[in-house]
């Protein structure tokens, strides 16, 4: 489609080109497609170890806050992560968070840790459109294979929590990218996950390019009809999890998810009304024990440095995006209404 003609950004990918490019970063897919449920959830697993024990340093953003995340107020409140972070639909938050409980228990029994108190980190897009919503068809046991599938390599576009996801106008998913960097002669990735359900068709940018306008004028010319305002309205929500092995401070992950929104503007959102967007971020570099010391040293970059670690979080969600959307496949709504892939569309003709 162009990408490697005009790459997203300047950075340099990862070696997958996904979030799992951060060294122990791992990603599990649950899809159910049964009659009218047309959904999933997709676990993000920020180590091998267990994360209640030894807590990676974490942030949580919301730009906006038309969602039902939950778990981001102890996030923003004590900067760590004591759990994976699951995407599933709007009426599953309950039953995968619970689930999370339930595995996370069973970690610390195995490994004699004594645990009272859990933040459960679930994310959500409403995938109605698609999907039966109300029949709530993610169970626990779907949480847990997710996270036993969990590995480097996994599948992008219509799988897990992205099956019934829509983005601007076309068919969204799970969509993933990552960036490098170099500060004072080390590497350092950053990573993104989207679970992308949002924006207009109209707004839709690739690379500076109107893509959404084009593909909306071939639509009407197909259909007869032209999109409605309401069709048009930007809404739906995306989540984004970022990920990173640079040594940062919870104030400083926060910083560099906040950027996410740029990435989400480069494509086209203007982060509409009815539109959630929930950055959570974390860093495999720092991570609290609760075991540990009275008193802890954390390696930290210099504030004045973090300008690569912002630039990579703007390409990577941006292209993460991209990524979803040109990895989906097209769908039939549960009106019938079919919607496309962008890989369908051959939008890199040269201009007139």
């Amino acid at each position: 489609m162009g990408i490697q003609e005009y790459p997203v950004g300047r950075m340099p990918r990862g070696r997958r080109n996904l979030i799992t490019d951060v060294a122990g970063v791992r990603v599990g897919h649950y899809t159910v497609h049964q009659d009218r449920q047309h959904t999933g959830v997709t676990v993000v697993l920020p180590g091998s170890g267990n994360c209640y024990q030894n807590q990676p340093v974490a942030a949580a953003y919301v730009h906006n806050g038309y969602g039902k995340t939950m778990g981001s107020i102890q996030i923003q409140e004590l900067g760590v992560l004591e759990t994976p972070i699951a995407l599933t639909n709007t009426l599953n938050v309950g039953v995968v968070a619970d689930a999370l409980i339930e595995y996370t228990l069973r970690q610390c029994q195995k490994d004699g840790v004594a645990c009272t108190s859990i933040n459960p980190v679930v994310g959500e897009c409403n995938d109605s459109q698609l999907n039966c919503i109300a029949h709530r068809a993610v169970q626990a046991e779907h949480v847990w294979q997710a996270i036993d599938s969990a590995a480097e390599d996994f599948e992008e576009g219509s799988v897990g929590a992205g099956t019934g996801t829509l983005c601007y106008g076309l068919k969204g998913g799970i969509g993933s990218a990552s960036r490098c960097f170099e500060l004072e002669g080390r590497r350092f990735t950053l990573g993104v996950l989207v679970q992308s359900n949002f924006g207009s068709l109209r707004d839709f940018t690739v690379n500076g390019r109107p893509v959404g306008k084009r593909i909306s004028a071939a639509l009407s010319k197909q259909t007869g009809k032209a999109p409605s305002e309401a069709e048009q309205a930007d809404k739906g929500s995306i989540m984004t999890v970022l990920a990173t092995d640079l040594p940062v401070t919870a104030r400083q992950l926060q910083r560099i998810a906040r950027r996410a929104g740029a990435g989400l503007a480069r494509s086209g959102s203007y982060i509409g009304h009815g539109s959630g967007e929930v950055m959570l971020a974390f860093s495999t570099a720092n991570t609290r024990s609760r075991s540990g010391a009275a008193f802890e040293t954390l390696s930290v970059v210099r504030e004045d440095l973090l300008d690569a670690a912002f630039a990579a979080a703007v390409e990577a969600t941006h292209e993460a995006v991209l990524s979803s959307m040109v990895h989906a496949k097209a769908a039939r709504g549960l009106d019938g209404r079919v919607w496309h892939s962008l890989s369908e569309f051959d939008w890199m003709e040269k201009e007139e």
